[in-house]
């Protein structure tokens, strides 16, 4: 069985590594913002090329803490409208929701799965003050359009940066020119994963930097003394230690993934699955390879009969989700035809730093064969 992602092997080869920065972690006797989260801070902000970087609980926490953030500062107002992409898991939304700030679904491009900046205009109102780019399945969303809109608007902009772990532009983004703040997971699957939950946020932002710092920490910079309403969301001390270790990888592990999305782009041949986009630069890591197919359900049944798993990325879109249905936000019968279509056709392929050429050859002549 050619595994979707497996994690067992992704982590074996830091196993001997692990143990010892256990068995560090435990003489320290520290294990909540100790010396391990402090270090995987600077690492992650210097390889982002940022000034700042804040480990949270998960990727979720990071964006809303963002957005609580800028509400703390005066930014954002509860109440507040953020335009969102329609596709996307719903984390990106479950965010804004919790910031108790409103979401406004916009469509997708459907070659690149990212929001559309043309249509992002139009959805602009009085009450509009921030804009959620997600760079989905690993590659960026249009930066330089979404950030010159932003501006001709005097709109905020957050980049939910959840899936794309060192992916790199010449356009503005949050990867390397940060300009306002980006939120990351290292949840175990992703391309930088811990042995758990974590996540991190990533700005420029000095003012910004230091509410989200006390808001993870449950409003407080001084023990017993908190000045705001916070949470409890802080990176683990020992998923910080496994970070630091597997960090210095990740350019490589990225490269790895390009070069079976390549093999996948150019071997692939069969009329009845549509290939992703990528223009072949250093803006997409791969986080997921996500083909599509009319008939994606005997197509993964027929994968699966071949011992080839796949996964569906996703298979609802959110506005179709009974959690924003008539109760709630009404959502349920609205229309974005692009997002639905998507939700419908895709099928995400194997594609990780472990996968051996044998086995990508082999996901290749089986996806010809059908």
């Amino acid at each position: 069985m050619i595994k979707f992602l497996d994690l067992k092997k992704i982590n074996e080869p830091y196993e001997i590594a692990f143990q010892e920065k256990l068995k560090v972690v435990l003489a320290n006797g520290w294990y909540i913002l100790g010396n391990e989260v402090r270090e995987f801070e600077t690492n992650f902000a210097q390889y982002c090329g940022a000034n700042y970087c804040i480990g949270v609980g998960n990727g979720l926490d990071a964006l809303t803490l963002i957005f609580k953030a800028y509400i703390q500062l005066g930014k954002l107002q509860k109440g507040d409208e953020v335009i969102v992409p329609a596709n996307t898991y719903i984390a990106s939304i479950l965010a804004i929701l919790q910031a108790d700030l409103v979401p406004v679904l916009i469509e997708p491009k459907l070659e690149t799965y990212n929001i559309d900046p043309s249509l992002i205009q139009n959805a602009i109102t009085t009450k509009t003050k921030a804009i959620l780019a997600v760079h989905l399945y690993g590659q960026l969303a249009e930066m330089d359009l979404i950030n010159e809109i932003a501006s001709q608007n005097n709109l905020i902009v957050v980049e939910d940066a959840a899936q794309s772990q060192g992916a790199t532009s010449n356009q503005k983004s949050a990867i390397k020119n940060l300009q306002t703040s980006a939120a990351y997971s290292f949840y175990p699957g992703k391309n930088l994963g811990a042995l758990g939950d974590g996540g991190a946020v990533v700005t420029n932002d000095a003012e910004l930097a230091k509410t989200i710092q006390s808001l993870r920490n449950y409003g407080s910079e001084i023990k017993y003394q908190n000045d705001f309403i916070g949470v409890n969301s802080r990176l683990d001390e020992l998923q910080a230690a496994f970070l630091n270790l597997k960090l210095p990888n990740l350019d490589s592990d990225n490269e790895k993934r390009r070069i079976i999305a390549k093999r996948y782009l150019s071997e692939i041949k069969n009329d009845k699955i549509i290939l992703p986009f990528w223009d072949f630069s250093s803006n997409h890591v791969f986080h997921l390879f996500v083909i599509r197919t009319q008939n994606r359900a005997d197509l993964q049944n027929y994968l699966a009969a071949n011992n080839i798993e796949t996964m569906i990325h996703y298979p609802i879109p959110p506005h179709q989700q009974k959690a924003f249905g008539s109760e709630s936000l009404g959502w349920n019968n609205l229309s974005f035809p692009i997002t639905e279509k998507t939700h419908n056709e895709v099928l995400s392929l194997p594609i990780s730093p472990v996968l051996t050429n044998d086995e990508v050859s082999f996901v290749i002549e089986a996806l010809n064969k059908y």
